[in-house]
């Protein structure tokens, strides 16, 4: 049986070279954390979460560093450095922290999806795919007119993309799993 283009593309994603992925993370360490990219790495999965090429979609990649939330305190005298360090653990995963970094620096753009490109022992790196609901050309198109609609503004913020719905514990309607209408919102009732 014959394949096609994108199968192999997968195919190949499954085992990447990893020469020339530290090759190419090596570069990706020295731009900025938000990267505007021309075309998707990974066309295959790019394809498969809804980009087009053509007018209003705009690809970014997110660099977001690993390893829980450890944060310094500033201006703390008198103690012990290793107390100073605050570690909380985050309820959202990094890929859903890369789209909300993507959407906040680009705001006039929407979040359509995202998808993993590598990881180091520092960061993750994601590509973000972003539409802008305001050209012609995402409006006339059928398949993408919905994301122009006022009810989608700011949706990486307000959890509605694919990741996030995963982090908040939408992806099952199982009525033994009490995490509907979302995780945080049972925390916020005090179940």
């Amino acid at each position: 049986m014959t394949h096609g283009m994108y199968h192999y593309l997968s195919q190949a994603w499954k085992k990447p070279d990893e020469k020339v992925l530290r090759e190419r993370m090596i570069q990706w360490r020295s731009e900025n954390a938000v990267e505007k990219v021309e075309k998707p790495l990974r066309l295959d999965r790019a394809r498969a979460l809804g980009y087009k090429a053509k007018k209003g979609f705009i690809i970014l990649r997110v660099r977001v560093q690993r390893g829980g939330r450890r944060r310094q305190r500033e201006g703390v005298k008198g103690r012990k450095s290793t107390k100073t360090t605050i570690r909380k653990t985050l309820k959202m995963n990094y890929q859903w922290v890369a789209e909300i970094r993507a959407a906040r620096k680009y705001p006039t753009l929407e979040v359509l999806n995202s998808y993993n490109v590598g990881k180091d022992g520092l960061h993750y790196f994601f590509e973000v795919i972003m539409v802008d609901p305001s050209k012609p050309e995402i409006k006339s198109d059928r398949t993408t007119s919905w994301i122009s609609s006022e009810k989608n503004r700011k949706r990486a913020e307000r959890g509605l993309t694919s990741a996030a719905k995963k982090s908040r514990g939408l992806r099952s309607k199982s009525p033994n799993m009490k995490v509907r209408p979302s995780l945080r919102s049972w925390n916020r009732q005090g179940k």
